[in-house]
């Protein structure tokens, strides 16, 4: 797997990519959860946003190394 991207002659870190895939990811899940009433079980909103958004950017890049091997 590539280090980096090039885009238009710009090289960009495969993990800024990757980070903003998950923060994707992560917004339409906390849409998903608000629809669905799962924040009035969660103590930290702010610090449950965090640890899914680490566990769907470690999903993505696992998703990613996978892939591109």
């Amino acid at each position: 797997m590539s280090g980096e991207f090039d885009i238009y002659g710009v090289f960009v870190p495969s993990l800024g990519i990757w980070m903003l895939l998950a923060f994707a990811v992560t917004a339409l899940a906390r849409r998903l959860l608000i629809a669905g009433r799962f924040y009035q079980l969660v103590w930290h909103r702010a610090l449950f946003d965090f640890a899914l958004y680490v566990v769907v950017l470690g999903f993505v890049v696992l998703v990613a190394n996978r892939i591109a091997a």
